[in-house]
Order: structure tokens, then C-alpha cells, then sequence
């Protein structure tokens, strides 16, 4: 057993678990980190792909909850200006489902809410001259423009874990919480390495439970009744069809029964649309979408686009379980999206356990947590994220195409579509992807697109990416731009580069083509 005693053991390494260990360490806290598969290798990289208030959770009256997300938007966009961009979206008016004045209502609150904001507030669109209505019916006449953004939802989650990690967290992927006993005024935490077997010893002051669907599941191991239940676990699925327009803009689309899906430009040759609300039972990490929630999703965007969107069409597809708090709601879609945190008291021990939540909300989440960590086992530190970039988001959000250039300026061999999506995928890391490279031959193996070997090492090296998936569908989403015979190779380099322990990344402490062929969903 180690005899360090960490103040923090975090339980999962979803965007919750992540963020709380990143904030925590930078207060001053020691943490370790345990997840079980790879980084946001459940809920968190299933998302829409959203930095956003949530307009449709106004008519549910969650207005706190919108209010703070939708201020959060700014603070997200810039500390991580590389994987969150501004987005317009189009919210065509269909009779018979809402009225274009409540509407107006609607996201005149939604702007209000936001309070300052550097994106653009709503206007009304005439469909019939504005181009976001070529490639909708043309019964649609009017619109309305507004703004959220879009984030890259599995590399928030990476950036944060590597934040926490340089700043002193040991953050242990591919390994299991099996055991939790109570030792004297600390936790004595059995680890298991999913990959060999090994077991391991830790030590901690206090837990959290940050296992998003899990979470339920963690609470007999953690001294709670077998019978204690706060989630409610709702599926969300998502398709992905070749590019269905060439408008740079989002498409909010109502659908007769309630829910609301979008049609997104995703990867710059696909459409993203989603998502489904339904309730889940069974194992969250074998969730898979369903023929009924794929027709779903193409019936219920073939009623605004005019060319309809086929199952033929379906190029990738993924789901995720949202661990929502279970607050007795009748539909899965009118669950409510707002966080809480319970702390479970064992005579001197303590968890802490983080039920619901949502991408755009994490950090305000993992401020809470620390608020209630600290009233638990001490205060250490004060809240400090708001105005700390994220690792490669150390530049102003309008200087992305300035970062391109200095990149290509730095390795005039890159192209530069290859330039931009380094940028937009790390930052200003880019450079520390590229390495000493003078040339294309100096990036090693082509796997295809514009992948070569040194980037798959440095995910391995310093990304914990240690299979194809992790690389093709998380860290980045060349899964889509690669043949079948190509991720099968990345896969056989990546299984062959991670026979040996991987690295660890640097801490503080220790100086560390075809876009229609079909696809293997990753869930």
C-alpha cells in the first residue's frame, strides 16, 4: 500500500470527473484520478457537440440553469478557443407547432439570459430570400437566427485531464474502483487495471463520485444502500450523413412530438443530427442506436430539408446515456439537465457524489464541488478557472487564422486544410505535435487522410490514446475520412505502440475517402 494519502480520489473520467480534478489540483488538493475505459469514453464524447444554454429547457422553466450556461458559452469559448467556435443557428417557424411571436418571446428571454455576450443576438429570416432556406421545403417561410456554440466534446474532456495532470493530478485510465474500505480517517481504495489485471493500493481523504451512468452503481461499493437510486439514464443517439448543405449555419429543427433535433455542419464533408430522449436500462457502455431512433432521426429532418435524408445516407452513428438526476419527470426529454451534489458522511469519511449535469455547465459544477470538498476535509485554494486557459488555448478566439499561419510559417511543407485541423484539434500544441519535422517524410507512416505516425504518437505519449477508437473517434474523428483497411491500421499501430506501458504525460512534479462508405459505430 502507498503511503502517501491522496485528499481526493475522483471516480471517472467524463468531463465532470476531469473538470473536478483539474480544478482541484489547482487549488492545492492531491488527486488521483480513476477511470475505467479511456477519457469521455462514455457520455461526455456522445453529446451534440453543444456550448449552449438549451432553448428548449425555457419551456421546462429552468431558467437558472440556462442562465448559467448560457454565461458560461463566453468563459468556455475563451479559455478554449481551439475546440469552441460561435455557431448561428436556424430556427425555421413551422405552423400548427409554435407561433413565430412566442418564439420571438422565447429567444428574446434566451438573449436576456445571456446577459453581455460578444455573439450575435436573434434576428428574424425571410426563408424565401435568406440563403439558410435553399435546402428546406419551401412551405417554410420564416426563421429566426441565434447563437450557441460548438465544442469538441471528447477533446474538453482530454484537455482538462491533461491540465490536471501537468499541474501534480495522477490521472489512471483503463483502471476500476473495486473495492472502498474504511481505514482509520481515510479511504483504502482497491484499484484494478482493466487491461493486466494488477491490482493496486491507494489511499484518500474523501471520494468522488463522478461515474456519470455509473454513478448509481458506484454507491453500495461506497457504503450506501443497494437500494439508493438518483439517475434516470436517457439515450441520446446521433447520425452522420454526407454534407446536406453548404450553409455554414446550424438548422433547430421542432418535431410534432415535443422534442427538437439539429442538423449540424460536422468535419467539414458531414451532417450531424440528433438527438434522440429515450429511457435506457442495461449496461450505459453497450448503448448502440436503434433502427427506430436512426428512421427517427431521418424522418424528423426529412420534414424540413427538401431532399430527404435516407437510412442509405448513414455514414456513422453513435449513442450515449445521459445520467440525468432522476426528478420524476413523465418523458425522458423533459428530465431536468441541472446538476446536484450529495455528500454521503461514514462516520470521518466522506464522498461526494455528482449526479447530472451537462457539457456546458462542468466547470460551474466542479466549482460547486469544491465548494462542498472544502467544507468537508478543508479549504485549499480559491476558484481560479474562469480566467485559465485550457492547454493550447493561450490565444484570443480571433487570432485561430493567425495561428494557422505561424504554424505554416513553422512547417511550410503542411497544406492547409492539415494546418487547420491541428489548429483547431490542439491549439497552440500543434507544434508540439509536429515536433522537429522539416519535411512530410520527417511525420513518419501515412495511415491515410492527413494522419501520419507522429501524431498517433504524441496522442499515445501524452493524450493517454492507447487504440484505434481512442484515436479515429475520440481524440480526433478521422474515422469518418479513412477507409476500413486504414483504421484498421491504426488500430494494429496502436495496439503494437501501447504493448509497452504508455507514457505518462509531463506534470509539474516530473517534467514530463469516401465520405458514403459505411462506418463501425464506436459505442
Amino acid at each position: 500500500m502507498t503511503e502517501d494519502v491522496f485528499d481526493l480520489l475522483i471516480v471517472g473520467g467524463g468531463v465532470n470527473g476531469c473538470g473536478i480534478a483539474r480544478d482541484a489540483v489547482g487549488r492545492g488538493y492531491s488527486v488521483v484520478l480513476a477511470e475505467m475505459g479511456d477519457l469521455a469514453s462514455g457520455t461526455s464524447s456522445a453529446s451534440t457537440k453543444l456550448v449552449h444554454g438549451g432553448l428548449r429547457y425555457l419551456k421546462q422553466s429552468e431558467f437558472r440553469l440556462v442562465r448559467e450556461a448560457l454565461r458560461e458559452r463566453e468563459v468556455l469559448w475563451r479559455n478554449a478557443p481551439h475546440i469552441i467556435r460561435p455557431g448561428r443557428f436556424i430556427l425555421p417557424v413551422v405552423e400548427g407547432l409554435s407561433s413565430a411571436w412566442l418564439i420571438r418571446i422565447g429567444l428574446l428571454l434566451y438573449d436576456t439570459l445571456g446577459g453581455f455576450s460578444t455573439l450575435g443576438r436573434t434576428r428574424p429570416l425571410d426563408l424565401r430570400k435568406d440563403p439558410a432556406g435553399k435546402p428546406l421545403k419551401k412551405h417554410l417561410r420564416k426563421a429566426f437566427e441565434y447563437s450557441d456554440c460548438i465544442v469538441d466534446d471528447a477533446r474538453l474532456v482530454v484537455f482538462n485531464a491533461m491540465d490536471a495532470a501537468k499541474r501534480g493530478a495522477s490521472i489512471r485510465t483503463h483502471t476500476k474502483v473495486i473495492r472502498a474500505e474504511e481505514e482509520g480517517d481515510h479511504w483504502a481504495i482497491t484499484l484494478q487495471d482493466m487491461d493486466n489485471g494488477r491490482r493496486e493500493f491507494v489511499r484518500a481523504r474523501m471520494i468522488v463520485n463522478a461515474a456519470g451512468p455509473w454513478a448509481d452503481e458506484m454507491l453500495p461499493l461506497l457504503g450506501a444502500h443497494a437500494a439508493d437510486h438518483h439517475l434516470r439514464l436517457v439515450k441520446g443517439s446521433h447520425i452522420v450523413i454526407p454534407r446536406k448543405f453548404d450553409d455554414p449555419r446550424a438548422y433547430i429543427f421542432q418535431n410534432r412530438d415535443g422534442r427538437i433535433i439539429f442538423a449540424i455542419p460536422y468535419e467539414q464533408d458531414f451532417t450531424l443530427i440528433g438527438t434522440t430522449d429515450e429511457d435506457f436500462a442495461g449496461d450505459p457502455g453497450e448503448a448502440t442506436i436503434s433502427e427506430a431512433e436512426t428512421r427517427y432521426l431521418c424522418e424528423a429532418a426529412s420534414a424540413y430539408f427538401e431532399e430527404p435524408v435516407t437510412l442509405e445516407e448513414v455514414v456513422w452513428s453513435y449513442a450515449g446515456v445521459r445520467p440525468l438526476y432522476d426528478d420524476g419527470a413523465a418523458r425522458a426529454q423533459d428530465a431536468t439537465r441541472d446538476y446536484v451534489l450529495k455528500v454521503d458522511r461514514h462516520g470521518a469519511l466522506r464522498v461526494l457524489n455528482v449526479f447530472g449535469g451537462k457539457i456546458t455547465t462542468y466547470r460551474r459544477l466542479a466549482e460547486a464541488a469544491l465548494g462542498m470538498i472544502a467544507g468537508e476535509i478543508g479549504q485549499r485554494g480559491r476558484e481560479w478557472t474562469a480566467d485559465a486557459p485550457l492547454p493550447g488555448g493561450d490565444f484570443p478566439a480571433a487570432e485561430y487564422d493567425r495561428k494557422v499561419m505561424c504554424l505554416l510559417r513553422a512547417f511550410p511543407f503542411l497544406d492547409r486544410p492539415h494546418a487547420r485541423r491541428l489548429v483547431r484539434l490542439y491549439g497552440t500544441l500543434a507544434h508540439d505535435v509536429l515536433g522537429t519535422a522539416s519535411s512530410v517524410a520527417d511525420l513518419g507512416r501515412h495511415f491515410g487522410a492527413d494522419l501520419y505516425e507522429c501524431e498517433l504518437c504524441y496522442l499515445a505519449a501524452q493524450e493517454w490514446a492507447r487504440s484505434g477508437e481512442d484515436v479515429l473517434w475520440r481524440r480526433t474523428k478521422l474515422g469518418l475520412h479513412l477507409s476500413e483497411a486504414e483504421r484498421a491500421e491504426v488500430a494494429k499501430f496502436m495496439h503494437a505502440r501501447n504493448s509497452t506501458p504508455p507514457l505518462k504525460p509531463p506534470s509539474e512534479k516530473s517534467k514530463k475517402q469516401g465520405v458514403r462508405r459505411k462506418v463501425a459505430t464506436p459505442h
